[in-house]
């Protein structure tokens, strides 16, 4: 059996990457630039000039490694085909076979980023224990990854778990960054918890911490933990959009546990007492029972998942 694996978080500035023993402990980090030029056509040799590179300062046999997982931040379908991906440059073409060719013959596997970032939570992180899981990234946008009997539910295309793209707001009129209105990203990322913050600044005259200076869902969530009465409103905005939108997910995935990751979750378990009560109040009776957690990870969630596409 191979003692070792690699794990690839394709970003649209740095590849992440990770050399892992097979059991999952991690023996070194290290980051590469994203070289995004000419269609993108330099960065699979990159990783391949980068995985070799590690092999040999580690003194590491090809034999001796299961495999090179990579996650890609657009559409990959179960056999390694990249849809696209337009941070990259990427049209379609078959990630496992060109790597694999640029490795000599070694194993690849491939999965959209969101997913495989939720692999690894369920894996090592906020998830493990559990086989049936959602997680949640509320970063600038909202992402998500779907895991069903331990294994990424990518979709005819590869577009599946793209949950900040559930309709949940009719009278939006502004636009969401995929064309659409009324998106869940547009309230529950980052971007969108400042979006109603400054909403709710323009339509009310209460006093506010937020009046006091640069709006971000930091302050927002700073605030609530004050008691500022217009910061807990917006969180009230945040929860029930947030919640609504997992209850529909919980309707159609039955999860054990919905993990919840990014940048706003730094905020902690508040979220969890805006987010709950309007999931159960929303979701089928027989799917309420969901436990929230938080993502442990962080930004090498990427590389935990996709050494574990490899190692199954």
């Amino acid at each position: 059996m191979a003692n070792y694996v690699f794990g690839v978080d394709v970003g649209g500035t740095t590849v992440k990457m990770g050399l892992f023993y097979a059991d999952g402990n991690v023996i070194d980090k290290w980051e590469i630039p994203t070289r995004t030029e000419n269609g993108g056509k330099e960065i699979l040799p990159d990783i391949a000039k980068s995985i070799q590179e590690k092999m040999k300062e580690k003194e590491i046999e090809a034999d001796d490694v299961a495999g090179v997982g990579v996650g890609v931040p657009g559409p990959v379908d179960g056999d390694g085909i990249v849809r696209r991906a337009v941070n990259l440059g990427w049209g379609q073409f078959d990630l496992k076979k060109e790597l694999t060719g640029l490795l000599h013959g070694m194993r690849v596997e491939g999965g959209n980023d969101a997913n495989v970032a939720a692999l690894g939570e369920m894996w090592k992180g906020g998830g493990q224990g559990y086989r049936n899981l959602v997680a949640v990234t509320l970063g600038t946008g909202v992402g998500g990854g779907i895991i069903i009997n331990g294994e990424i539910m990518t979709g005819s295309t590869g577009a599946g778990g793209e949950i900040g793209h559930i309709h949940v707001e009719d009278n939006e009129t502004e636009s969401c960054g995929c064309g659409n209105f009324g998106c869940l990203e547009e309230y529950a990322s980052a971007t969108g918890i400042v979006r109603l913050a400054n909403r709710a600044l323009r339509e009310s005259d209460k006093d506010s911490i937020l009046r006091n200076g640069e709006v971000s869902a930091k302050t927002v969530f700073d605030a609530v933990k004050e008691g500022d009465e217009l910061a807990v409103e917006v969180a009230r905005k945040f929860g029930d959009y947030l919640g609504k939108g997992l209850g529909v997910i919980a309707g159609i995935i039955n999860p054990e546990i919905f993990v919840i990751g990014g940048g706003v979750s730094k905020a902690g378990e508040v979220l969890f007492d805006y987010i709950r009560p309007p999931f159960e109040k929303t979701a089928f009776q027989g799917c309420k029972n969901v436990i929230f957690a938080l993502a442990t990870l962080g930004n090498d969630a990427g590389i935990y998942g996709a050494a574990k596409m490899v190692l199954g």
